[in-house]
């Protein structure tokens, strides 16, 4: 586990971009809890029925934490949305300004498409409409706005990553490669 999390590099993570951003302001934070929430919220929806029962038992015990999770985002993107002129302008730019790293959650590769022919796993691409329907109604009860798509950020299942997480590994990993023998 500790190689996993405190010896590789950037190019060896492949975790969703929207991930890595930085918290900036609470609205920041939420809007990316959102869209994030609602989609993992479909993705165990759908994996309970996998093929790989080991698989549909975790994404069952999961989805119980994720559905308090998007309760909760959700009901912060409704106060901040629909709340002060300030807190609306600020969780409107908010999601304005990640939009473009949602695209990175619908995104295959061949292995994908392996488990998926195998039972294993489900399309995110099946995922997407229901979680458009998740963000439109919470949105509409925020007062706010779904941007259009436009440019969409991708990479992460080639290892290519935002600016932010170098950053991020820089101070996960300092302890662990500064003293590598060290016992946890």
């Amino acid at each position: 586990e500790d190689d996993l999390a405190y010896y590789r590099n950037e190019r060896e993570y492949f975790n969703v971009l929207l991930a890595e951003l930085p918290n900036g302001n609470f609205a920041d934070t939420m809007a990316r809890q959102f869209l994030i929430d609602a989609f993992l919220y479909h993705l165990y929806s759908k994996l309970t029925g996998s093929n790989d029962e080991r698989l549909a038992a975790h994404a069952a015990k999961s989805l119980k934490e994720v559905k308090y999770h998007l309760r909760h985002s959700g009901e912060w993107i409704v106060r901040l949305g629909d709340g002060t002129d300030e807190s609306h302008r600020k969780m409107q730019k908010a999601v304005d300004d990640i939009w473009m790293f949602t695209g990175d959650l619908f995104e295959t590769d061949e292995i994908d498409e392996v488990l998926m022919d195998a039972g294993i796993s489900v399309n995110p691409r099946e995922i997407r409409p229901l979680w458009e329907n998740t963000v439109k109604e919470v949105f509409s009860r925020a007062t706010l706005k779904v941007p259009e798509d436009g440019y969409m950020q991708t990479g992460r299942l080639q290892g290519i990553h935002t600016e932010y997480l170098g950053h991020i590994l820089t101070e996960l990993q300092y302890l662990p490669r500064a003293y590598p023998d060290a016992k946890w």
